[in-house]
């Protein structure tokens, strides 16, 4: 039976991203229940940088060429689908990302592969595959029957948790080269995004406010209470909108995934798009005057009761 390939994503050539990760532990266990391999394809890049943090895989793929070493779609998918026609993998688990939708349609095609987009979860039943799917924008799931046919499976970001794919180890590395010389593209310049003030994807504790805030008036006060608990101050997408907050500080769909050990949601209803962004935080604290908001049903403290109130009570606490 053949291998479960796993596509990672690096922005810098000497470092993996996150979501590389969560596709691994995503990988890791879907090959276990298949009994076989997991295989990690980096494209480009410098896998001595963190080889020793791929332990989770069994082997890893190393697809070489020094103008791979920078993103570039044609060349990427090229070389995928030169890893794809060569190993013949069950599943083959791209991302989400701008990256992964980039690259899994022009692989699908060229391979005649089925893809199925925005994953969540991957379970195997007899030796057959079904991956859970969600459709407009987490209001609907689908569930896509696989059977022991090969597959392309483009697995959303934040689906599975980034720390269980990453695991000390240094698997065997096989080096492939590939020639993409003709790919019509060329990387000329990378242009990075201005920085925000924190890196929300980074911090250990978030304070994320929504609508119940009320006025931009009110925000000092949610500032103060982060600063006692310590925590970064993040914020649902209407916020942003009205550039109370800037938007490297939104959760969600439209904004960043984020996995902190402490998230306090103050005043957030939960659409299932800010849900998509926090819902694989440690613990989770609802704020809500609502009993029925959404939020509630993915947290493991909720308090019915006026952020107004409950915030100066936390502040109080914490200090």
């Amino acid at each position: 039976m053949s291998d479960v390939y796993v596509v990672t994503e690096h922005q810098a050539p000497e470092s993996l991203d996150g979501v590389s990760y969560e596709l691994l532990n995503a990988g890791r266990g879907v090959a276990d229940d298949l009994g076989v391999d997991l295989v990690a394809v980096v494209v480009g890049g410098d896998t001595d940088g963190y080889l020793d943090e791929l332990g989770v895989a069994d082997r890893v793929v190393g697809v070489t060429d020094a103008s791979l070493d920078e993103f570039n779609p044609v060349a990427y998918a090229s070389a995928v689908e030169s890893v794809v026609s060569q190993a013949s993998p069950r599943l083959l688990l791209t991302s989400v990302t701008s990256i992964g939708m980039d690259v899994a349609p022009r692989v699908a095609r060229s391979t005649d592969l089925p893809l199925v987009s925005y994953v969540t979860d991957v379970s195997v039943d007899g030796g057959d595959v079904v991956a859970t799917s969600q459709l407009y924008g987490g209001k609907m799931f689908v569930d896509s029957a696989l059977g022991g046919d090969p597959a392309i499976l483009a697995v959303a970001k934040g689906a599975y948790d980034a720390d269980g794919g990453r695991e000390s180890g240094t698997p065997e590395v096989e080096e492939v080269g590939v020639d993409a010389a003709d790919a019509g593209i060329r990387f000329v310049e990378r242009h990075e995004p201005e920085a925000g003030d924190v890196d929300i994807t980074r911090v250990d504790r978030l304070l994320a406010i929504g609508r119940g805030i009320g006025e931009e008036d009110n925000i000092p006060m949610a500032e103060e209470t982060a600063d006692a608990l310590g925590a970064a101050l993040a914020s649902s997408r209407p916020l942003t909108d009205n550039k109370w907050l800037p938007k490297s500080r939104q959760v969600g769909k439209s904004g960043k995934t984020v996995q902190p050990d402490l998230y306090v949601a103050a005043g957030i209803s939960g659409a299932p798009e800010h849900i998509e962004g926090m819902k694989n935080s440690g613990l989770i604290v609802a704020i809500n005057t609502d009993e029925e908001a959404p939020i509630f049903d993915y947290a493991d403290y909720g308090i019915a009761g006026d952020l107004f109130e409950v915030l100066p009570a936390l502040t109080e606490q914490a200090e």
